[in-house]
């Protein structure tokens, strides 16, 4: 079976966890192919858990999940050195903390100090924690899912906006519809009963890595480049498309919301079955490349202008070279 047929099976077997949210487990795999970490924000209840956990269930990998409070410390996520004795010939041991698993939920990380955050970023960045001057490697299957809740600002700690440029996609998650929550109310109620959910054979953590070699032979075009470099050129200069334009917006996407931008393209492109990318799978992923990246003026935050209607704005005025 090849790496294509395994993963959109991997995504098959999610789906039938989490109901309704299909676009939502495309971005968690979009993230798991590029080698890359996610933000996702949404409100209580809305399986951010239950979709990473379901994942690690079907795929050869370790999970672990933190919950991020005001009290949490650096050592709490990275580990740190255990004193063993005089005795002992190594009298200090390096105790991994959480981060050393292939997936890892970083539960509200808005709720845990600026110290914390940077931890953990660190190691999303570096993919290696420093503890007493010996640096520790991650596993070479990592990705980090951080959640955010909107509605709570009491006791949070808001991720500075050169913090969330790390993270390859901001993906917002809503609540499903009608008919998809009556499934997911029977789902439910069907799990808690004596059939239950049975386990199945995880799929190979090397089909991710043959994945992700068959998504760097995708092609993207001359055209195509200059077409995403132009919609992330465009939120730092808007000047030159509209004076409207220019007076939402503060500061733009940084080169990584292009590399981002073609690294999500081209896997979108690969997950569809497509040899090379096109202005569709560029428009797909704009979005969630983009919205963390851009810092608004206070007349677009005044107006109730959210970063997604300027790149709306920006994608309609930008053509294909």
């Amino acid at each position: 079976m090849t790496a294509l047929k395994q993963i959109l099976e991997l995504k098959q077997r999610v789906g039938q966890s989490i109901i309704g949210q299909e676009y939502v487990i495309e971005r968690l795999l979009l993230g798991l192919l590029c080698n890359g970490n996610i933000l996702m924000e949404g409100l209580p209840g809305l399986a951010k858990t239950r979709a990473i956990k379901t994942l690690s269930q079907n795929l050869e990998s370790e999970f672990n999940r933190i919950q991020f409070t005001p009290d949490l410390l650096p050592s709490d996520i990275t580990g740190s050195e255990i004193y063993l004795g005089e005795q002992a010939e190594d009298r200090f041991v390096f105790q991994p903390g959480p981060i050393f698993s292939n997936l890892v939920l970083a539960d509200e990380i808005n709720r845990a100090p600026a110290k914390v955050q940077a931890a953990l970023l660190e190691a999303m960045e570096e993919r290696q924690v420093t503890v007493s001057g010996k640096t520790h490697k991650m596993s070479d299957l990592f990705m980090v899912l951080a959640t955010q809740n909107p509605i709570e600002q009491e006791g949070t700690y808001p991720l500075p906006e050169a913090q969330m440029d790390r993270f390859l996609m901001h993906v917002f998650i809503d609540y499903p519809d009608a008919a998809s929550e009556l499934m997911i109310v029977r789902l439910v109620r069907s799990e808690s009963g004596p059939d239950g959910s049975k386990p199945v054979e995880p799929i190979s953590q090397n089909v991710v890595f043959d994945a992700r070699s068959e998504i760097q032979q995708i092609q993207i075009s001359e055209s195509m480049e200059r077409y995403l470099v132009d919609l992330v050129a465009t939120t730092r200069r808007p000047e030159a498309h509209d004076d409207k334009l220019r007076s939402w917006i503060q500061v733009g996407a940084s080169p990584r919301g292009t590399i981002a931008l073609d690294k999500v393209s081209r896997a979108h492109a690969w997950l569809n079955g497509r040899e090379q990318v096109t202005p569709d799978d560029i428009r797909a992923v704009v979005h969630d490349c983009l919205r963390h990246r851009l810092i608004l003026s206070y007349e677009a935050n005044a107006d109730g202008i959210t970063p997604d209607d300027v790149i709306k704005d920006i994608v309609s005025r930008v053509a294909v070279a």
